[in-house]
C-alpha cells in the first residue's frame, strides 16, 4: 500500500505503521542522513503533515519526537468514506437496525469466503495469517504480522473503513468473529489493541488453544 505515497513523502510511511519516532529512527528507516531526514520532516510539516513535540525522559533535554498530523493520517484513504457513512445512516433511518445488521453480515459472509479461499490451502496456523495478512495488507489495511514467544501478532496499521465503523460498530465486531472462524476452531484470538479505542493501530493476538 505504500506505492500511494510519493518518494518524498516516505516518512509519512514510516511514521504511520511505527508510530511517532525520533529524528535518528526515521532516518535510519529511510536509509539517508540525519541531515536529510531533518529536510524532509521539515518539508512536510510545512505541508500540516507531520508536527513535532518534545518528550522529557528523565535527565537530559528533551527529545523531539515527530508523529502524523490529523491531515496527514489523511493521506491515508478511507474507502469511499462519506458516501458508505450516508448508506448505513440511510439504511438504519430508513429500513431500521435490523435491515443494517443484514447489510453487516452479509458483508461478514462476504469476507469469510474470501479469506477461506485463500487460506484454505494452508495446513498451519502461521500459513494462515501469512495469507490473511496478505489479503487484508492488498485490501488497505497495511497489514502485517510476527511471531514471538506468545504465538503470533496480526497488524493492521490503517483501517480503510474507520470512518463508516465510528458510525457502526458492528462492523469492527463482524472483523473479530470473521478472523476466528478463518483461523478455526484450534486458535484463539483476541483483539488487543483497536483504532476506535484510541490506539494508534488495530492488533490481534492469535495464539494456538491451550497456549496462551
Amino acid at each position: 500500500m505504500n506505492n500511494i505515497l510519493q518518494e518524498n513523502e516516505r516518512a509519512l510511511w514510516i511514521l504511520k505503521t511505527r508510530g511517532p519516532q525520533p529524528l535518528t529512527v526515521v532516518a535510519e528507516a529511510l536509509n539517508i542522513t540525519v541531515e536529510g531526514a531533518r529536510f524532509q520532516l521539515l518539508k512536510l510539516s510545512s505541508e500540516g503533515l507531520v508536527e513535532a513535540s518534545n518528550v522529557s525522559k528523565g535527565r537530559g533535554r528533551p527529545q523531539q519526537i515527530w508523529s502524523l498530523t490529523q491531515k496527514g493520517n489523511s493521506r491515508f484513504p478511507d474507502s469511499h468514506a462519506e458516501l458508505t457513512v450516508r448508506l448505513i445512516n440511510t439504511i438504519r433511518d430508513t429500513l431500521g437496525p435490523e435491515a443494517l445488521q443484514a447489510v453487516i453480515n452479509n458483508s461478514k459472509k462476504a469476507g469469510l469466503d474470501k479469506y477461506l479461499q485463500v487460506t484454505g490451502s494452508e495446513s498451519t496456523l502461521e500459513g494462515k495469517i501469512n495469507k490473511l495478512a496478505e489479503t487484508r495488507d492488498a485490501e488497505g489495511y497495511m497489514a502485517t504480522w510476527e511471531k514471538d514467544e506468545e504465538g503470533y501478532m496480526l497488524i493492521e496499521h490503517h483501517c480503510p473503513i474507520c470512518v463508516a465503523a465510528e458510525v457502526c460498530q458492528g462492523f469492527c465486531s463482524a472483523e473479530l468473529e470473521t478472523f476466528r472462524e478463518v483461523m478455526g476452531e484450534g486458535a484463539e484470538v483476541k483483539r488487543v489493541d483497536h483504532l476506535l479505542s484510541g490506539a494508534r493501530r488495530c492488533a490481534y493476538r492469535i495464539s494456538p488453544k491451550g497456549e496462551q
